[in-house]
């Protein structure tokens, strides 16, 4: 089963709220202006809503058709004007042009090799307007190689149930998921669902390297929700990159 078709349905229940506010308070310290918001992978819509509740012209894309209409339905629930997008954020060729825009969530981390990444910078770099700001943040390679390795993490509810294991991938600085639902039907009947997730990252140094090759002359490097510096067990990297 693809990526993220089962996990949709339950990624608000599993997923850490705080997260979400990290997120939101990251982005609001690192820009000065700008209204128009372009968010990249914007799964369920959480963090898409938090910034149009507080004025922001939020466009929110993602690949999956199922994270988008639980995005679709809480933005409706709630009466916040978001314009949702099923797209790849190695396409934006017809998206629009904004003052910002963010890929959280190691969404990058996603893609396949580092051609893709690179196309994914090129698009982010053409869609921003002059001045505009790009956010993003991926896994380290702490994370990566030392923490993910043989990771694994059980919750149950009491209509579902989720087992995510994690292992090295076959290249460098790889990692497979491999998550397990088990899905209540009617009665005490459970269903089970598999999904196998992917994710890959590089060096600070390539990241860098494909940021400057796309046209991003600025580019600043924090760790882990932080202003400070990555250091060697830094977990997350953030990079604030301007045109």
């Amino acid at each position: 089963m693809r990526a993220f078709t089962t996990l949709a349905f339950i990624y608000d229940q599993i997923m850490d709220e705080q997260l979400y506010e990290e997120w939101y308070n990251f982005t609001l310290h690192h820009i000065n202006n700008g209204k128009s918001l372009l968010e990249l992978a914007c799964g369920t819509g959480d963090l898409a809503l938090k910034f149009a509740r507080e004025g922001y012209q939020v466009t929110a894309l993602d690949l999956s058709e199922e994270m988008l209409a639980m995005a679709s339905q809480q933005a409706q629930e709630e009466q916040t004007p978001v314009q949702f997008v099923q797209g790849d954020m190695m396409d934006l060729s017809e998206i629009g042009s904004y003052e910002i825009v963010t890929c959280y969530a190691d969404s990058i981390c996603y893609l396949a090799n580092k051609a893709e990444v690179q196309t994914a910078f090129e698009q982010v770099y053409q869609v921003l307007e002059e001045d505009g700001i790009f956010l993003f943040d991926v896994h380290s390679l702490y994370q990566m190689d030392e923490v993910f390795p043989d990771y694994s993490y059980h919750y149950q509810a009491e209509d579902f149930a989720f087992l995510w294991e994690s292992y090295p991938g076959e290249v460098a600085h790889s990692i497979e998921h491999f998550l397990t639902f088990f899905i209540k039907k009617e009665g005490e009947t459970f269903t089970r669902e598999d999904e196998l997730h992917f994710e890959r990252t590089y060096s600070l140094d390539t990241y860098q390297i494909l940021l400057k090759q796309a046209g991003f002359s600025q580019v600043e490097l924090y760790a882990d929700f932080t202003d400070s510096e990555p250091t060697e067990t830094s977990q997350r990297w953030f990079f604030v990159c301007h045109k």
